[in-house]
């Protein structure tokens, strides 16, 4: 992907819990900056999470039932919207609402079918996802995966990583028509 190049191209992230995604990609963020790359990210929760807290007006906001906030300044905004006990967000509604440029790197979603990095870790204890995801396109790891059919880059080769990021993002278009099947 060039500097400049138009449109959003969407690559994941997936591991097992531990093996250290959100560590890779505060690594790998300022290097794909500096190649002058827009990036977003994508983040799955497994839990409750909350991104404002009490004693802020969003907070007192929703508490008192509103069920969006935008919260805006001169240098961004944020929009927060309750679903309550409703269905969760599926991935294709949260990549279209992205800005249609630059890189997307999707945290988690590890069972959805778009391009993902593996991230592994031997001393996480866990099975490699490889061997029984077809949607790997490249696994970053602190060990040799010589079978595996997909480029292997050693964990702390962040350019490397970056290089494949970059080489095997897939298109939002494609990505959608693919999560899209029924």
């Amino acid at each position: 992907m060039a500097p400049g190049s138009r449109g959003l191209r969407v690559i994941g992230l997936a591991g097992w819990s531990g093996a250290g995604k959100t560590t890779l990609l505060a690594k790998l963020i300022p290097v794909l900056v500096a190649r002058r790359v827009r990036v977003a990210t994508l983040k799955h929760a497994h839990h409750h999470f909350d991104v404002d807290h009490p004693g802020k007006d969003s907070h007192t906001h929703r508490q008192a039932g509103a069920s969006e906030v935008i919260v805006s300044s001169s240098r961004r905004w944020v929009q927060i919207r309750e679903v309550g006990e409703g269905e969760e967000a599926r991935l294709p509604d949260l990549l279209r609402r992205l800005t249609p440029e630059g890189i997307a790197l999707v945290e988690g979603f590890k069972r959805e079918s778009h391009p993902k990095l593996e991230i592994f870790r031997h001393g996480n204890g866990r099975s490699p996802i490889h061997p029984d995801d077809p949607r790997i396109v490249g696994i970053a790891s602190d060990v040799p995966f010589p079978e595996a059919g997909v480029p292997v880059i050693d964990l702390d080769d962040v350019e490397s990583i970056a290089d494949l990021v970059l080489a095997r993002a897939e298109p939002l278009e494609s990505v959608l028509a693919r999560l899209e099947i029924p």
